[in-house]
């Protein structure tokens, strides 16, 4: 006979498991205990705020504040968004033409990656010029050069990585290039295409971030850079750690959705997203 709590642990349902389990609450744990350390450290010290707040004067400017930064939060959110749905069709698509033919994955592959190591900082003013009638066109424009790359690169390392029985196996069968593309490469590559759009979903926020530092835009269209710089100009530490604070939680969460939907899709066929006993 099965102990009570024993019974009690069987019966929960499974999002109540996966909220206790370790790969949950080990990284909470750890993140409470510094935070704590970071308020004891600032107190102990008499540390002014206007150089170093805690963690209590931050979430209490957060909600003080939070009528002003939450129009902000939306637009960040919506360029980093924008960015990351267009570099996910634009990089799937010119995955798919790469994998069709060598020759224009040599001639193509290293202008993607000029895009990824050309500075936005660099390139982002050029871009506001070019589009200054629309600047969120010009905004969403440098978030996608930094989350376009991470999703042609996988991809197209997905697309590469069929295996060779299968692929013969195929062509004995004399499948076209188009079913051998949709009934093949794609489910093969769709594992390496998520891990690139996990990538991409973080690059896309810092790259909207980035991009609003540079623009420099005010008022209703303004996004959370535009808070940081004036809060650092007035001297306002904790609403700039606010700001940030919230750009770090909209990342994690970003990243946790997509690690959501990537265990959705993978977890019936994938080894990565497979539950083993061991």
């Amino acid at each position: 006979m099965l102990s009570p709590a024993l019974e009690k642990t069987q019966t929960q349902p499974q999002w109540v498991k996966s909220l206790l389990s370790p790969d949950v609450l080990a990284p909470i744990i750890v993140g409470l205990v510094l935070l704590t350390l970071w308020e004891l450290a600032v107190r102990l010290t008499d540390t002014p705020h206007y150089i170093l707040p805690g963690p209590i004067l931050i979430l209490q400017t957060l909600g003080r504040d939070w009528p002003t930064l939450l129009p902000s939060w939306f637009v960040t959110m919506k360029i980093a968004f924008t960015a990351l749905a267009l570099a996910t069709a634009s990089g799937l698509l010119v995955a798919i033409l790469f994998a069709q033919s060598k020759w224009i994955e040599r001639s193509f592959f290293p202008y993607a990656v000029l895009l990824q190591t050309t500075p936005i900082v660099a390139v982002a003013p050029l871009i506001i010029i070019w589009l200054r009638d629309n600047t969120f066109a010009a905004l969403v424009v440098c978030a996608w050069i930094v989350a376009f790359f991470p999703i042609v690169s996988n991809t197209v390392l997905g697309l590469n990585s069929v295996d060779p029985s299968l692929a013969n196996l195929f062509k004995l069968n004399k499948a076209n290039r188009w079913q051998t593309l949709w009934h093949l490469r794609l489910p093969t590559s769709l594992p390496y295409f998520l891990a690139g759009l996990r990538i991409s979903g973080g690059l896309a926020l810092i790259g909207a971030v980035v991009a609003e530092f540079v623009a420099g835009t005010g008022g209703t269209q303004s996004g959370l850079a535009y808070q940081i710089l004036m809060a650092g100009y007035n001297l306002q530490i904790p609403r700039m750690f606010a700001a940030l604070l919230l750009i770090t939680v909209s990342g994690i969460a970003i990243f946790a959705l997509l690690s959501a939907l990537s265990n959705y899709l993978l977890k019936d066929w994938h080894a990565s997203a497979m539950k083993h006993e061991n």
